[in-house]
């Protein structure tokens, strides 16, 4: 099983798609991501600051404060990277994070790739001073007006509140990785890049 979702961008410019569009998560719809839930993508940020990449991917089910993360050793998690001048849309680079447990049940995370590798506690921020890297619970930063949106589809008239939000409190498990652009691309040089989940 393979989950995607993808973000098309130039750096220093604005959002751009691929020539195959943009790609959207799902947040619990796809049928085949519900028997493996720590796969199911829900969304992929990625953005820069000054000379930082900064990406976050959420994933599993929307969770209530005191549940625990999805993780799981049979996921590996990958952030791919396209950096040709002709964005064909093959990975040149990649990260790639998965799970494990000591002997005593607590998570370690992994994080390979772009010639650096972080091993290190959940809910940590790991760092080796070329790659910064954390995962854990976090609030979830998707908006939806649910109520709004069954209320549009019943009635025809847009009945959307941006004051209302129903997934407002609820939890998603994220892994945040922060390296430099120049780790993945030229300055001023643009990227494609998008999140898979597969089984191990």
């Amino acid at each position: 099983m393979i989950n995607k979702t993808f973000l098309g961008f130039a750096l220093g410019l604005a959002v751009v798609s691929s020539a195959g569009g943009l790609r959207a998560a799902d947040h619990q719809e796809a049928p085949s991501t519900r028997a493996l839930l720590a796969a199911d993508i829900g969304d992929y940020y990625a953005w820069h600051e000054g000379s930082q990449l900064n990406l976050i991917l959420t994933f599993g089910t929307f969770s209530a404060p005191e549940l625990p993360a999805s993780f799981d050793r049979n996921v590996l998690y990958g952030f791919h990277f396209d950096t040709s001048a002709e964005a064909d849309g093959v990975s040149d680079l990649d990260i790639y994070a998965r799970f494990a447990q000591d002997a005593s049940g607590n998570w370690g995370l992994q994080v390979s790739g772009v010639g650096s590798t972080l091993e290190g506690p959940v809910e940590t921020v790991l760092s080796n001073g070329q790659m910064n890297a954390w995962a854990g619970l976090a609030d979830d930063p998707f908006f939806f007006d649910q109520t709004g949106f069954n209320a549009t589809v019943t009635t025809g008239t847009l009945s959307f509140d941006p004051t209302r939000d129903d997934v407002a409190g609820l939890n998603v498990t994220a892994i945040a990785i922060q390296l430099p652009v120049t780790g993945i691309v030229s300055e001023g040089g643009a990227l494609q890049t998008w999140t898979t989940t597969s089984s191990i």
